[in-house]
């Protein structure tokens, strides 16, 4: 059993029919997913090497090092998280991975001491502004999906809530408690999550009562749709839950996520479109902000303490 994979390469903003044949098969795959993995979305091969390069020689670097740039506190969403210091799954062990998180990049980028060094800077910079036109490609589609204006998602996305996060899963140096996870069981807090996977494996999402690999497949990304998206969709598009395993194998994974997630005072209610007598509303609406930072708080493990 493997998710959908569909070929942006059609994609073209312009034509509508492009966007409409587009919408028919990311509904279809998410509709019964809420997971797909898409071929062509306009990320650059070398842009996507050069940023992994430069997030695995970070994290290969010391930990009193790494330290010098930790996480901010939880609103900033920004800086280095050591391992242990996060935890996906509410009442479960600390998640076994290390992170890099960078939400409102450009509001951060001249503050020189929140980066490592520049050429860090810099290719963060461009794979962020890659991963954002890219998601901005599926956030149109997902429009057309929902019978509304193709700019209707662009449009409550400026950037200040996006976060991109440089993720690394160490393949040894900690003992695995009972249930513990590189990431534990947990779903995604906005709109739409592009997540870009190295070659060793991990991710698992659960379909019914069932965790179900996903492999990476060279050349691919994968998209999940987050708990904002399945408000807006009463249900159409779930917000599947989805972990990564420990210490697989014995090779450190590493992996990129974006999360696209709407502006903080964005109304997020149900969709006419999504609302019928026989799919009656199923959410009362939120406020996207509130919501996120609401998950963003839950995660931060007690073990951290007060923030350096």
């Amino acid at each position: 059993m493997t998710i959908p994979i569909i070929d942006f390469a059609i994609y073209d903003e312009k034509k509508l029919d492009t966007l409409t044949q587009l919408a028919h098969e990311v509904d279809r795959a998410l509709t019964n997913w809420g997971f797909i993995s898409l071929k062509n979305i306009g990320i650059d091969t070398e842009l996507r090497k050069e940023t992994f390069a430069n997030a695995r020689e970070f994290f290969n670097r010391p930990l009193e090092e790494k330290r010098r740039y930790a996480y901010m506190d939880p609103k900033a969403n920004f800086g280095y998280q050591a391992p242990l210091t996060e935890t996906l799954e509410p009442g479960q062990p600390a998640d076994l991975k290390e992170a890099f998180t960078m939400r409102d990049l450009q509001g951060h980028l001249t503050d020189d001491t929140a980066w490592p060094d520049e050429a860090f800077r810099l290719t963060a910079q461009s794979f962020f502004e890659a991963c954002m036109q890219a998601a901005f490609r599926v956030l149109r589609v997902l429009a057309v999906a929902l019978e509304e204006d193709p700019e209707y998602f662009v449009k409550l996305h400026s950037g200040e809530n996006v976060t991109m996060r440089y993720l690394h899963y160490p393949s040894s140096g900690f003992d695995v408690a009972k249930e513990q996870m590189g990431a534990g069981a947990h779903t995604d807090y906005g709109v739409v999550t592009l997540l870009f996977q190295d070659h060793v494996g991990g991710l698992q999402l659960k379909n019914g009562a069932t965790w179900i690999d996903i492999p990476p497949m060279e050349g691919t990304a994968n998209i999940n749709t987050g708990d904002l998206m399945m408000h807006w969709s009463n249900g159409r598009y779930p917000s599947t839950c989805h972990r990564v395993l420990p210490l697989i194998g014995n090779i450190d994974r590493y992996s990129i996520a974006f999360f696209t997630d709407p502006d903080g005072d964005t109304e997020v209610d149900c969709l006419s479109s999504c609302v019928s007598e026989a799919h009656p509303k199923r959410y009362a609406a939120i406020t996207a902000g509130e919501h996120i930072q609401r998950k963003i708080d839950r995660s931060q493990s007690p073990e951290m303490g007060d923030y350096p």
